[in-house]
């Protein structure tokens, strides 16, 4: 709430405060007249009060100084507010017949007097008024805390979204450098699963979201950009079971654990490797499951896992928290990823 707002409200209120006053007075617009001047007094005083006194010392945890300040305005302000306006104590019902003969006296120590009054509805508004201001400054710290937060949240998304891309065309484009050198056919294709793969990249990443069945196109996009530069069979597995067209997936969270996956299993140059690749979906969850053949030759040049996991990591506890199992298995012979997502 805005601070035009807030005090909007509270003088409104501090208004009611003084409206039951007059109505206790039998609607005497004398008293209201009278009083008039005293209300707008009161009104700025607790305005200063709560709109710059509770910002620059209480929300800053200067809790006595702000309460040794609050008491002195509130002195100070009932002092000149009973000296200057007028603010009659309450009327007394019309004596009955024979009221005479009854005990008529003042209460032992006298009516309240017109400082005490002022005192009393003072402090009860300082106290009010405080106290919503502190409800809505923390209203307000809390928002700002949230709209902060997402702002570092996209900010980082789109940081490792940018991690992501290039490190994917640097394989890819390797890959086809490497084949231009024995097939222009092999070439073509390959150039197509890129842009298939590209268009994916560039405008259906922008998504916060998108179909699972696209995040698996992908993936055989970027299996057949593999194993199109050679006419071998190479052991790879895929296993998908997707139970609706309409599931959503935070777009290349399960990639990097894919390109790891040929990275380090070194299928096409060491026999008995392997390389399997299962995904599964249903309405509330999905399971993917990546697992490969570890080769000494690419796990002494390089350690396995790298940017490209750690990134998958930050991404999910991003967008899935408290929402996602991810286990790794690092064996001497094999590499085995298995994350499961609650939707």
């Amino acid at each position: 709430m805005k601070a035009t707002k807030r005090f909007i409200f509270q003088s409104l209120l501090w208004i009611i405060i003084w409206l039951v006053l007059w109505i206790t007075q039998s609607f005497d617009f004398g008293f209201f007249r009278e009083n008039l001047l005293s209300l707008i007094f009161q009104i700025l005083l607790l305005a200063g009060l709560i709109y710059f006194a509770a910002p620059k010392l209480l929300f800053k945890k200067k809790y006595l100084l702000f309460m040794l300040f609050g008491l002195a305005a509130i002195v100070l302000g009932s002092y000149i507010s009973s000296s200057l306006f007028s603010l009659p104590p309450p009327r007394m019902p019309p004596r009955m017949p024979g009221a005479e003969n009854l005990i008529n006296r003042v209460p032992r120590g006298g009516a309240p007097s017109k400082f005490l009054i002022h005192f009393l509805l003072l402090a009860v508004s300082a106290v009010l008024g405080t106290f919503l201001e502190t409800l809505f400054y923390a209203q307000k710290k809390e928002e700002e805390t949230i709209k902060n937060n997402n702002e570092r949240l996209a900010t980082e998304l789109k940081l490792l979204k940018s991690q992501i891309n290039p490190h994917f065309l640097f394989n890819t484009l390797n890959n086809i450098y490497a084949l231009s050198a024995i097939s222009a056919t092999k070439t073509q294709e390959s150039i197509s699963y890129l842009a298939n793969m590209l268009r994916y990249v560039l405008y259906d990443c922008e998504q916060a979201f998108v179909p699972l069945t696209k995040e698996i196109s992908y993936i055989e996009n970027y299996i057949k950009l593999f194993t199109t530069k050679s006419s071998k069979k190479y052991p790879i597995t895929t296993t998908y079971e997707i139970g609706s067209k309409g599931i959503l997936i935070a777009p290349m969270l399960v990639i990097p654990f894919v390109e790891n996956a040929f990275k380090h299993s070194n299928i096409e140059k060491v026999t008995g490797t392997f390389l399997n690749i299962k995904v599964i979906s249903k309405i509330d969850e999905i399971y993917f499951e990546v697992e490969n053949s570890k080769s000494e030759l690419v796990e002494n040049k390089d350690k396995v896992g790298g940017i490209g996991l750690e990134n998958v990591k930050k991404r999910l506890a991003i967008l899935y928290p408290n929402k996602h199992e991810l286990t790794i298995e690092n064996l001497p012979e094999r590499f085995k990823v298995s994350l499961k997502l609650n939707l």
